[in-house]
C-alpha cells in the first residue's frame, strides 16, 4: 500500500462482493475490520468468522473510530457513516481506490469489459495459482476452483477484475489488460454510448509502457478500442476466433459438456485445449486468459490441465440441484447480450429440453434505456416469469418496473411475480419432469432455485 495502514478500516457496504474482497485483503494482513451493510449474508458472516465486525444497517454510531473509511459507489450520498467520517476529518475514499492501494506492489493483470470479466479474470487467477505463481486476486464473483473471490497471494502478480462502473478501473495502473467486449452499459451513470466508449479508450491507455493490451477483435466495440488506441506507443494484440486474430481459436468442437480446441498464436498452433465449460463464448475467455498467462511466463504445458479441470465462477451456468426430474441452474446474466448468451448455450447444454427463466431486472434505469432489447432478447425459452426489481440503488421509473417489462415481452409467454416465493410457485407449476429452470439476474434472485427445489420435493 502507499500509506502503511494499521487501521481500524471501516468499510460501507462491507457485504458487497468487491467490497467484501478488500475486507478479506485487509484481515489477511492484519489490519483491523469493521463495516456496515442493510443486511446480513453468506459474505458478512465469513468476515465474522475471519475477525471483522460487522454491523447491520446504516448508522453514524456503527463508525467508531477508524483511520480510514471505505465505500462503495453505490452507498447513498447522505449515508450517514459517510457524513459522520467527514464531519470528523476521517478519510473517506471509494472501493477502487483502496484496491488501487492494495495492489500498487504487485504486478497487475486486469480484466474489463461488459461481459465476460469474472470468468476471464477467474481462469487466469486459477492458471497462475495451479502453475505455482500464488497470485493475488480480486475477483467480481466467487471462483469455484479458487474457493472464495479474493486472496493476497504471496507472488508478484495480482489479477483484479477492472469494473467500469462510475469509472472505477480508471485506479489502476495495470502491466496487462484485457477488453472482452465493449457494449453499452450503466448509462444511468455514463449518459451515452459515446462516453462509455470513451472511459475503456482511457483503460486502455493507463496500461503501463511496456505492457500488453488484449482486446477480443470479435467484438464491435473492443475492436474498436483496439483499432483507435492502434497508433498509440502500446502494445496490444487480439484475440477471437472469427477473421485473422494473433492469438485465435482452431478446430473448435463444442459439446454440451464442454468442447476443445487448438489455440493459435500467429498463426502458429501451440497445442490443443480442453474445457468443460459449455458455449462460444467460453472459448473466447479462454482465449484471453491463456494468452495472458503465456504471456507472464507460464508455459503451455501447465496452461493445458488448468484449462481442462477449470470448473468456472459461481452463478455463472452454475447447477443448483434437481427434484423431482426438473434441474434448476442458476446465471448472473443481467444485460439482453449475456441473456441471450445464457440461453444459447442452454439450448446446447440441454438440447430438446424445455426452458423456463426466472429473471429478476437489476435497477429500473437498466430496464429503461435497454427497453426494447429486454423486451426481445428471451426467444428460446418456453416460458419466463419477471421477478420484482432489484432497485439496488435507484427509485422505481413509472412504466419500467418488472410488472411493465412482463407485460411488454410476448415471446415467450411470460408472467409477473410480486416475491421471492411467488417467483418459486409460478416456476413449478410451470414444470414438468424434463424441464430446466433458470434463475436469472444479478441481484438476490439466487434465492428463488432453492426454493423451487423445496416445492419440488
Amino acid at each position: 500500500m502507499n500509506e502503511p495502514l494499521s487501521g481500524p478500516v471501516h468499510l460501507v457496504g462491507i457485504g458487497g462482493m468487491h467490497m467484501s474482497a478488500i475486507a478479506q485483503l485487509l484481515l489477511e494482513r492484519g489490519i483491523p475490520v469493521t463495516g456496515s451493510d442493510q443486511r446480513p449474508s453468506a459474505f458478512t458472516a465469513r468476515l465474522e468468522a475471519l475477525g471483522a465486525t460487522v454491523i447491520e444497517g446504516h448508522d453514524a454510531r456503527n463508525l467508531g473510530n477508524p483511520e480510514l473509511v471505505v465505500t462503495t459507489a453505490a452507498a447513498a450520498a447522505d449515508n450517514p457513516e459517510i457524513a459522520e467520517a467527514k464531519r470528523r476529518g476521517i478519510p473517506v475514499i471509494l472501493r477502487a481506490e483502496m484496491v488501487a492501494r492494495l495492489i500498487a506492489a504487485k504486478r497487475v493483470i486486469a480484466v474489463a469489459g461488459a461481459h465476460g470479466k469474472t470468468t476471464t479474470s477467474s481462469l487466469i487467477a486459477f492458471i497462475l495459482a495451479e502453475a505455482g505463481l500464488q497470485p493475488m486476486y480480486l475477483l467480481g464473483g466467487e471462483s469455484i476452483d479458487l474457493g472464495g473471490h479474493a486472496a493476497w497471494g504471496e507472488g508478484d502478480l495480482c489479477v483484479v477484475e477492472a469494473d467500469e462502473y462510475k469509472r472505477a478501473f480508471h485506479e489502476y495502473s495495470p502491466e496487462f489488460a484485457v477488453i472482452t467486449n465493449v457494449e453499452a452499459d450503466h448509462l444511468d451513470y455514463y449518459g451515452t454510448p459515446e462516453a462509455y466508449h470513451e472511459a475503456f479508450l482511457v483503460f486502455g491507455r493507463k496500461v503501463k509502457p511496456g505492457g500488453l493490451l488484449l482486446c477480443c477483435a470479435d467484438d464491435p466495440g473492443a475492436r474498436r478500442i483496439s483499432d483507435e488506441l492502434g497508433d498509440d506507443p502500446l502494445r496490444h494484440e487480439t484475440y477471437g476466433i472469427q477473421g485473422t486474430r494473433y492469438w485465435s481459436a482452431t478446430d473448435i468442437a463444442l459439446t454440451d459438456a464442454g468442447g476443445a480446441f487448438t489455440l493459435t498464436r500467429g498463426g502458429s498452433p501451440l497445442g490443443e485445449l480442453h474445457v468443460q465449460v459449455p458455449g462460444a463464448h467460453f472459448v473466447l475467455n479462454t482465449i484471453a486468459a491463456s494468452a495472458i498467462c503465456l504471456e507472464v511466463g507460464v508455459p503451455f504445458g501447465a496452461v493445458a490441465p488448468a484449462v481442462a479441470r477449470f470448473r468456472g465462477a459461481r452463478r455463472r451456468f452454475e447447477r443448483v440441484g434437481e427434484a423431482a426430474g426438473v434441474v434448476v441452474m442458476d446465471d448472473y446474466a443481467h444485460h439482453p447480450t449475456e441473456v441471450r448468451t445464457t440461453i444459447a448455450t442452454a439450448r446446447t447444454r440441454f438440447p430438446g429440453r424445455r426452458l423456463i427463466g426466472v429473471y429478476q431486472p437489476h435497477t429500473y434505469s437498466r430496464i429503461a434505456y435497454l427497453w426494447h432489447e429486454w423486451t426481445r432478447c428471451w426467444h428460446g425459452l418456453d416460458a419466463l416469469v419477471v421477478l420484482e426489481t432489484y432497485a439496488a440503488r435507484e427509485a422505481p421509473l413509472p412504466g419500467r418496473g418488472a410488472a411493465d417489462l412482463a407485460a411488454a415481452i410476448t415471446d415467450p409467454p411470460s408472467a409477473y411475480a410480486r416475491d421471492f416465493d411467488d417467483a418459486a410457485r409460478q416456476a413449478v407449476a410451470l414444470a414438468h419432469p424434463g424441464d430446466v429452470v433458470f434463475t436469472i439476474g444479478a441481484g438476490d434472485v439466487t434465492e428463488v432455485g432453492p426454493k423451487i427445489l423445496e416445492l419440488l420435493r
